[in-house]
């Protein structure tokens, strides 16, 4: 008894047009990380001076642990082009992020926070929903 396989045919949606608005948004949010990372490196003493004197931080190690995730972002946001997984996973977990980091940020910057939340939100509908309809392409 021969064993039949049955390749349903993909068709390319429109919801592909989705998938790419997400990667390039993680494209764009992981080099803007990326040069705030080496930003971050390169001048590495932030002072801040408030009411009860200055404050001198140490920028170091934050703006390279900027590189690192942001070069990841970036990596992901190319990944999503070609249907990978592990790229639609990586997507999703900084997408949340930001969204709750976002969310808490409301107060200070509510016309701002709003409109990150929302892209966030549909990065996150796109990756979940219709990310694996770039396999093949």
């Amino acid at each position: 008894m021969a064993q039949q396989t049955y390749e349903r045919e993909r068709e390319r949606t429109g919801w592909t047009g989705w998938i790419t608005f997400a990667g390039v948004m993680l494209i764009i949010g992981g080099s803007l990380g990326l040069i705030f990372g080496i930003i971050a490196a390169v001048n590495d003493k932030w002072v801040v001076f408030s009411n009860r004197g200055a404050v001198s931080l140490d920028l170091t190690t934050w703006g390279w642990v900027h590189v690192i995730i942001g070069a990841i972002v970036v990596l992901a946001g190319f990944g999503v082009f070609t249907g990978n997984i592990l790229a639609r996973i990586i997507g999703v977990l900084v997408a949340v992020v930001s969204l709750i980091a976002n969310f808490l940020w409301l107060p200070v910057y509510p016309v701002w926070s709003i409109i990150i939340i929302t892209i966030d939100a549909l990065v996150i509908w796109a990756l979940t929903a219709h990310g694996g309809e770039m396999r093949g392409y």
